[in-house]
């Protein structure tokens, strides 16, 4: 299975550095943690390793790859950036054949999808009338529509009650248990200390830890306490 590679990944808007000299790698098989607070350039480099920001200087590889170098881009990497850009007259089961069609992705995978994020009863409804959590699992239906190696989900408990975020857990270790690589970007530490085994923090756009989760302590407590010391005040 693929791993997520950053190399030196820097990203400038005009005088403002949004993501400087950023390096690290989430293991294939793992739940990547990549925890910083709002604005600290976490949705900058998963655009990045996206290819949808072009970097200022730097590279990111899926599985020593580009991400505009791959061959079937969806069956390789599957993303859930924001709950938006859904047409809102369409069905939830049409809005992913759209998206299947035209990736060359079988029909068959529209149920399949709908029914490992728990929304197979509701297939047939309007997106409209979808709340914040439900079209968080249809985002995250249409990026496991490929069947992908890797997984980048920036905020993915947006919306979800706690029933739906210990669902969210559960899901991310069963995939991850398959051998893929799952990066879940949060500012909540709560949502991800019972799921991940590695951790990247960052903050101001810089890396302050980069490693496995038993290297700062596999408790809320401390993850919150390294998480505090490398964000309010870095070194």
């Amino acid at each position: 299975m693929a791993q997520v590679e950053v190399r030196g990944l820097t990203k400038t808007f005009g005088p403002v550095s949004a993501v400087r000299d950023m390096s690290f790698t989430a293991p294939a098989g793992k739940v990547t943690g990549f925890l910083g607070p709002n604005g600290s350039g976490k949705t900058t480099t998963l655009r990045m390793i996206l290819g949808l920001v072009r970097p200022t200087s730097g590279e990111a590889l899926i599985g020593g790859v580009r991400y505009d170098r791959l061959t079937q881009p969806r069956r390789s990497v599957g993303a859930l950036l924001e709950a938006t850009g859904f047409h809102p007259g369409r069905s939830a089961r049409d809005h992913l054949r759209v998206i299947a069609a035209a990736n060359g992705l079988p029909d068959r995978r529209v149920d399949e999808v709908l029914g490992q994020v728990d929304l197979a009863w509701n297939a047939s409804r309007r997106v409209r009338q979808f709340s914040l959590g439900m079209r968080q699992r249809l985002g995250l239906a249409a990026a496991l529509l490929g069947d992908p190696e890797v997984l980048l989900l920036d905020e993915p408990a947006n919306g979800l009650d706690p029933a739906g975020v210990a669902w969210l857990r559960g899901l991310q270790r069963r995939l991850a248990s398959e051998g893929r690589t799952i990066v879940v970007a949060s500012h909540v530490l709560s949502e991800v200390a019972q799921t991940v085994d590695h951790v990247v923090i960052v903050s101001e756009g810089q890396l302050r830890f980069a490693g496995p989760l038993r290297e700062i302590g596999e408790t809320n407590n401390a993850l919150e306490s390294a998480f505090l010391k490398l964000t309010v005040a870095p070194s």
